[in-house]
């Protein structure tokens, strides 16, 4: 549910600003009122990419922490902002020398690999004959252009050949042209035991950088973070001021700002006995409220989900707990194996026990989603791609796994199901946004709908009507027709009216279709990965059938481990990727979503 929000102004002498916002920012539950871009401030815009880069710094020493056995950080120290900056310049200096060393051992990685191609020599002899009046010259072409005829004519000596490329060098009198249709590459500036040895003392400095950088990271990671806070506090409290209306000629100061009604009495009362003046307003519909969702703990679990694509805007309603089931069945029909859904359950519950807290809730919820798989695998008879339906010792319950025809039914009936379901929600956001006269025609298409599926739909899945009960759902529809033919559009002429169903019943029907039909898919990918589990076990036995017990265990173990963590990759994909289709697209679209909101960041030290 979305939080209920209250709006604020506060009104304060300027000389008493700094004192108030400093207990405003102690209650930390205001959010304030943005009414001008920090896009235009230069000062916010500073603070913006001071805090961006702190924040790579942050990242940079916690990954290498993480990478470091045993890592003690060292507590905080309390720094100016400049001296903090000063200290990430630093560390951004040490990356630049890193990086600058890895080009040099790029570099020098390709002369001595080249260098091995033509073998340890001196250039100080190479001095020697020029100065007795002889050149040496390094040539390299294809093997098959090579002419033997080079030796006698330029004194030309084979060196190498390798990778069909022949690697010789000439030995002529100064100024002697030399014709050869050969490349002349570029040497490089050392002998191979100098580019040995240049690697060895680049190795080290590599290695004690490297020490640098974690000792770095250790010691100044706390310090960091607590920079990162000044510099957001610091952001916090030039916005506000930004935000700030300043009347009577800059006496007094004017703040508006939405607070959750939860917590507004309690804002009150340490307001009034700071003597502080403020005055409760009524939120206009222009006003961009905060949002702020509030969930159960199982429907919590999907507000990232939420939060993906875009909040709800103050006017709507939360989607969270109307998808979440929905995610969660669809997820499973997707996976479609029961013995993947299991393995990620224990997998979830070993990694709870060593991430961080923040981490844990994406962990519980992929278990609620590892268990839909472990439910719906094991009723379609899947378990690590074997087909229980042909285990002898199932055979007494064969008959209870859901086949193939029965779940691609269950796959359009539930999908059905949902889509009527966001109608109905469509229809009490209208009744809620407008008014209830507004929401009935809306109100009237479920019905119809719910109705024309029991009268038409039912017999198809051989659940037999009686005559009455079916004109009886046929009664209930035409009903539902009148009213949406009629009273789609309160206040306005019939005709208006009834044109304006006739528009709506064309949309509805070719959308109700396509939308149905849409959710195909999660039987689809659901039978594909069990048919893909199936296949690697087959592929284990075929493909190691002859061997000796031993080396088949060793191969079969292999090919499944392979196979089936492949599968357990592609099914994870397709199983977050298309019910979150799903949920976006038909869903949103038939509970008429509009999102946009703002999320709720109240004033507050970092």
């Amino acid at each position: 549910m979305i939080v209920k929000m209250s709006k604020y102004a506060f009104m304060v002498y300027h000389r008493e600003y700094d004192a108030f916002l400093t207990t405003l920012r102690e209650l930390g539950v205001v959010h304030v009122k943005e009414t001008n871009s920090i896009l235009d401030n230069a000062e916010l815009q500073a603070l913006l990419t001071e805090r961006k880069q702190v924040s790579t710094a942050i990242r940079y020493c916690k990954s290498l922490n993480s990478q470091t056995k045993g890592v003690t950080l060292a507590p905080a120290r309390e720094l100016t902002k400049a001296e903090g900056l000063k200290l990430v310049g630093k560390l951004e200096e040490m990356q630049e020398k890193q990086v600058l060393l890895q080009a040099e051992k790029a570099s020098l990685e390709k002369d001595i690999a080249y260098m091995d191609i033509w073998g340890e020599f001196s250039y100080a002899n190479i001095r020697r004959l020029k100065k007795a009046g002889f050149d040496v010259t390094f040539f390299s072409c294809p093997t098959s252009k090579y002419e033997p005829k080079w030796g006698e004519e330029y004194n030309a000596f084979l060196v190498n050949n390798f990778q069909s490329v022949t690697y010789f060098v000439t030995v002529t009198k100064v100024g002697t042209p030399i014709d050869i249709d050969a490349e002349r590459p570029k040497m490089p500036d050392r002998g191979l035991a100098k580019l040995h040895l240049a690697m060895e003392q680049l190795l080290d400095n590599i290695k004690a950088l490297n020490n640098q950088l974690k000792e770095y990271a250790a010691g100044q990671y706390n310090t960091l973070v607590e920079l990162e806070k000044n510099i957001q506090n610091e952001f916090n409290l030039s916005n506000t001021l930004m935000q700030t209306d300043r009347e009577a000629g800059d006496k007094l100061m004017l703040l508006e700002g939405f607070v959750p009604t939860e917590e507004a009495l309690a804002m009150e009362a340490a307001l009034e006995k700071d003597g502080y003046y403020f005055q409760e307003l009524d939120i206009q519909d222009g006003d961009r409220v905060p949002i702020k969702l509030k969930n159960n703990k199982f429907s919590r679990l999907y507000e990232p989900i939420t939060k993906m694509f875009s909040l709800p805007n103050y006017a709507e309603f939360d989607p969270t707990p109307f998808f979440a089931p929905f995610f969660m069945l669809f997820f499973g029909l997707c996976f479609g194996d029961g013995g993947y859904g299991l393995l990620v359950i224990i997998a979830c519950a070993i990694m709870k026990r060593k991430v961080g807290a923040d981490f844990k809730p994406y962990l519980s919820l992929f278990q609620y989603l590892g268990l839909a798989a472990l439910v719906v695998g094991t009723c379609t008879g899947s378990f690590f791609g074997i087909a229980l339906v042909d285990v002898p010792a199932f055979a007494s319950v064969k008959d209870y796994f859901v086949n193939s025809d029965n779940l691609m039914t269950f796959s359009i009936i539930i999908g059905l199901v949902q889509i009527v379901f966001g109608k109905a929600v469509a229809a009490l956001k209208i009744m809620s946004q407008k008014g209830t006269k507004y929401g009935i025609a809306p109100f009237a298409w479920v019905f119809i709908i719910i109705a024309l599926c029991c009268a038409f739909g039912l017999p198809m899945l051989n659940v037999q009507l009686s005559d009455t009960v079916k004109n009886v759902f046929l009664g209930v529809a035409a009903a539902g027709l009148l009213v949406a033919f009629l009273y789609n559009s309160p206040g306005k002429n019939i005709f208006l009216n009834f044109g304006t169903g006739l528009w709506n019943t064309y949309n509805m029907a070719s959308g109700l279709l396509g939308d149905t039909l849409s959710y195909i898919r999660l039987f689809a990918i659901g039978l594909t990965g069990a048919i893909l589990g199936g296949v690697f076990n087959s592929l284990a036995i075929d493909m190691t059938e002859g061997m000796n017990v031993v080396l088949r265990a060793v191969c079969m173990l292999l090919i499944l481990l392979v196979g089936h963590a492949i599968n357990i990759g592609l099914c994870t994909i397709s199983s977050l990727v298309h019910p979150l289709r799903l949920i976006f697209v038909e869903y949103y679209k038939n509970a008429e979503f509009e999102g946009g909101g703002k999320e709720y960041k109240p004033f507050k030290k970092a």
